[in-house]
């Protein structure tokens, strides 16, 4: 196996390792104990966090942008997808020319998506201000992890590139705002479970 494989492995097991010991932190924790008299169900209101509330309609900072907010599903669809594809690479998978013109297409929307994003926070004198240097690189390194996957199905780079660009992506994920990929389900569920103690969630006739 070539030394850029094992360097790209080597960083997904230090990345999944160092996921999960956040994760094992987060369930040694524990469910906070909540002191007041249980109004709702809490498992239908955390169901409802992971599907109704996440719709455009439910959240201010969604329906009040919604191109940025279209942006956003564009960007997480491409950087699902160039992680599949790179579980494919890995196991050594060929995609036909067709898929891999319709992968880079996909890829496309979602890094552009993620450049404009990274466009308005750097002009926008509300975004900046909220901003730090985090958000700028996990941007900038999503994003040419899209690109390079890219220019890996249809055009002629080193694939040496390619597997130095996800392992700095992959050692990166544990230490920057990358981790919400844990830490959102996590959120997600303690909102559900807040809100259907105090039968708040879902809203009558919303769910």
């Amino acid at each position: 196996m070539h030394w850029y494989r094992i360097l790209s492995l080597a960083a997904l097991v230090i990345c999944l390792g160092s996921c999960l010991f956040h994760l094992i932190r987060l369930l040694r924790y524990g469910a906070p104990k909540d002191y007041s008299h249980k109004l709702g169900n809490t498992g239908t209101a955390i169901r409802y966090s992971f599907t109704g509330a996440m719709k455009p309609s439910k959240k201010e900072s969604a329906y009040l942008h919604l191109p940025t907010y279209t942006a956003g599903l564009l960007y997480h669809a491409g950087t699902f997808l160039a992680i599949i594809l790179f579980f494919l690479q890995l196991t050594g998978v060929a995609l036909s020319p067709v898929w891999e013109y319709i992968c880079s297409a996909v890829l496309l929307s979602g890094a552009l998506s993620g450049t404009g994003i990274l466009f308005k926070r750097m002009t926008s004198g509300k975004m900046r201000s909220l901003s730090c240097a985090d958000d700028y690189f996990s941007n900038i390194l999503v994003s040419s992890f899209q690109y390079i996957t890219i220019f890996l199905l249809i055009g002629n780079i080193p694939v040496e590139a390619y597997y130095i660009v996800v392992t700095v992506l992959l050692l990166y994920v544990p230490l920057g705002k990358l981790r919400h990929v844990v830490y959102f389900f996590a959120a997600r569920y303690q909102l559900g479970y807040f809100y259907g103690w105090r039968n708040s969630w879902p809203p009558s006739g919303n769910y």
